[in-house]
């Protein structure tokens, strides 16, 4: 029986804007006049190397960034370091956009709800499941819930750099379960990675994984979460 729901954040809860997009928003605020193949092509560059936090993945990291990478959840100032670097890889417009790119990231507005977000949250609330936001990340986006009003239904957040863990390490799952009262055995984990979010698994946790498509592609894949629970009688 699930009593508890551990969430990841990026690709699972929400999607940051497309890369494209939030080149273009920097680009703006900085007010440069940068002609669109241009823009195209640094976007292009910004997404080989993974430079922009909770988007598409590295297809390669540099070897002289490549232990920088490695552990960059662990500390704000690694994962700063370690997009910064990135981002300054792809050959952008302005050196400061580097920086600038980073800051973005973390702004409420670059992130969306997948549509089905709030209705999930709410639906587990009302039920009295309580429910923990576990991710690898490297810095609060705690503010991001609240801005898009959602922080009141979670009742936990167990983020690697605050934990000094990151998944797939099963302590950072534990310290979750043991937060929300609630044995691994009877806690699902919802998320989008194969290989971090099923860490759970090594604790006896049930896993779910949704894909992380961009939120118009992905209208009610967080609803699996709820189907589990549909025949449990209420917690409260």
């Amino acid at each position: 029986m699930v009593k508890g729901v551990m969430f990841d954040f990026s690709g699972t809860l929400f999607r940051i804007e497309s890369t494209a997009q939030w080149l273009r928003a920097v680009v703006a605020d900085a007010g440069l006049a940068v002609p669109v193949s241009e823009l195209d092509a640094c976007t292009a560059r910004l997404e080989e190397f993974g430079a922009q936090p909770g988007g598409v993945p590295p297809r390669r990291v540099p070897t002289h960034l490549e232990d920088l990478w490695r552990g960059r959840d662990l500390t704000a100032e690694r994962h700063r370091a370690a997009f910064t670097a990135l981002a300054q890889e792809a050959r952008l417009p302005s050196a400061d956009l580097a920086a600038a790119l980073y800051d973005r990231s973390q702004v409420s507005e670059a992130w969306q709800p997948y549509p089905d977000t709030e209705a999930t949250l709410r639906a587990l609330h009302e039920r009295g499941v309580p429910i923990a936001v576990v991710s690898n990340i490297g810095w609060d986006m705690r503010p991001v819930f609240r801005d898009h009003g959602v922080d009141d239904l979670v009742d936990a957040y167990f983020l690697s750099f605050e934990c000094e863990v990151e998944k797939p390490d099963p302590r950072i799952f534990q310290m979750a379960c043991d937060r929300l009262g609630v044995a691994p055995a009877n806690t699902l984990m919802v998320g989008d990675d194969r290989v971090t979010d099923i860490g759970a698994a090594a604790l006896g946790c049930q896993i779910r994984l949704v894909d992380p498509l961009p939120v118009a592609e992905r209208p009610d894949a967080l609803t699996e979460a709820l189907q589990l629970l549909e025949e449990q009688p209420r917690l409260i």
